[in-house]
Parts: C-alpha cells; structure tokens; sequence
C-alpha cells in the first residue's frame, strides 16, 4: 500500500495523469465542435412569406436560402385568390428552422371542389346567410319580392336561374337570394362606404339589405382585391336612403391620394 502512495505521488505518474485529462478533454471538446458542425447547432433561417406567391415565385424566393418546399394539399379552393397561389404554409413566415428544412404549402385548386346547394327557402334571411358560409358559398344578388314575409327566403338563384337543393354547385360561388319585402316600402340607409375594400364594402352593403351595383375602376387599378372605394353613387349623405334591394355604384382606386379623409364623395 506504501509503494501505491509513493507511485501516486511520484512525478510520473502525475505527468501521465496530466496527459490523460488533457487527452479526455480535447476528445470532448472536438465532440462537441463535431456534432455542432454536423447538426448545425445555432445556424437559423427566417422562413419567408410565400403566401400569395405562384410555384416558380416561391422557387425564385427561397433561391440560397438552402431551403426545400413540398406541396401536400391542393384540396383547398379561395375565389377571391389565383389559381395554383400558396394559400398557407407551415412552418410560419417569419419562424427561425435549420437548414434544408422543409417547407409544406397548401395552394389553390385550379377547379374548385363541389358541394350541395342547401335548401335556404323559408328561411330568415340571416339563417340563409350563415348556411351558405357553412357550404363554402357566398350571398350574391338580393331581390325583393311583394310578400308579407319580410326578409323570408321565397326563392334561390345561380346565374339568374333558380337552383334547387341538392343540386351541385362551384365552392365559393355566389347565390342570389329572392326575399319578401313585407309589403311595404322599407328604406334603408345608405351605408359610408369610401375607404373599404370590395370585399368590406359587398359585406356593408349585405348588412344593410342593399346590393353592389357597377364597379369602376380607375387607371391605377391592377388588383381590385387591393384597391379601395374612392366614390359612391348614390353618397352616404345624412339622410340619404334607398328601396330595399338597391343598388349602390362603387369607384375603386389604388391611389391613396384618392380617398378622401372625412365624408365620401358621391351625389
């Protein structure tokens, strides 16, 4: 037991142990370095936003960015977007991944998917809005009729013809509804659409049981999803109404010069 003592203490050994720890550390060190390097440990890339973009945008926008894509559901259908866009991807625009990580895009139907026309006659006119959202489809023309139901469903119409139930129609496509007007002659306010989108000012209009009329578009005008109502015909002037079912003519611009900063423009 002495001798073991004495060889722990002797300056052989403590130099083999010095090499020894020296040799274990470095080994783990370069371990570490390795598989940093081999899983690329802290190397981040911030996911673009490729909504919106076609399939050889979407290349050109991920081009060094040692990125992959891969289409894994093309079941979903958006009107209102170009066909074959990128409707949603995952991970999010703006998430941090490793690279070569793959990113997973949903686009847009070329042909939209069919559903059922539900039976809407009979219904409140709400009751038939919120059925054709649940269909995938949209409100379109409202026409009124003389009945003592106001606002009741006393018909269904697609491209002017009526539709019965059961009948397949486009997803996204728009149904036009024939409503009582209880007889009387109701006159509903005319909403303030200057500053709205189509699509915000379609829905104003629903809401207030009146219809689009004509849609003008001026000369900066290259998305009409994007331009605004500049102009109204007739004007949201205090006061002003119209017939149930009335027309309002929209004036869209993407010049934001155009849009006035109080009261709309309209006559």
């Amino acid at each position: 037991m002495q001798a073991l003592f004495e060889f722990i203490k002797s300056k052989t050994f403590l130099i083999n142990l010095g090499i020894a720890l020296v040799l274990i550390f470095s080994s783990l060190i370069g371990v570490y370095f390795y598989l940093g390097s081999y899983t690329h440990h802290g190397e981040k890339i911030s996911v673009p936003e490729l909504r919106g973009l076609m399939p050889d945008q979407v290349a050109d926008s991920i081009n060094g960015k040692q990125l992959q894509v891969l289409i894994i559901d093309s079941s979903l259908f958006d009107p209102k977007k170009p066909k074959r866009c990128v409707l949603d991807q995952d991970p999010a625009p703006g998430t941090f991944v490793k690279e070569n990580r793959t990113i997973y895009l949903s686009i847009n139907k070329e042909v939209p998917s069919q559903v059922k026309m539900p039976d809407l006659v009979d219904a409140s006119y709400r009751q038939a809005e919120g059925l054709l959202q649940s269909f995938g489809l949209q409100v379109g023309q409202l026409i009124y009729k003389p009945d003592m139901a106001k606002n009741a469903v006393l018909g269904q119409q697609y491209r002017g013809r009526e539709i019965k139930p059961g009948t397949l129609i486009a997803r996204g496509s728009k149904v036009d509804l024939v409503l009582g007007d209880g007889l009387s002659d109701t006159k509903m306010e005319v909403p303030n659409l200057v500053g709205l989108t189509l699509r915000e000012a379609s829905e104003a209009l629903a809401a207030a049981m009146l219809n689009r009329g004509a849609v003008i578009a001026d000369e900066t005008v290259k998305d009409t999803l994007s331009a605004r109502v500049y102009r109204q015909l007739p004007g949201a002037t205090s006061g002003a109404t119209l017939g149930q079912g009335g027309a309002v003519d929209l004036f869209i611009s993407e010049n934001p010069a155009r849009l006035p900063q109080s009261s709309p423009v309209g006559e």
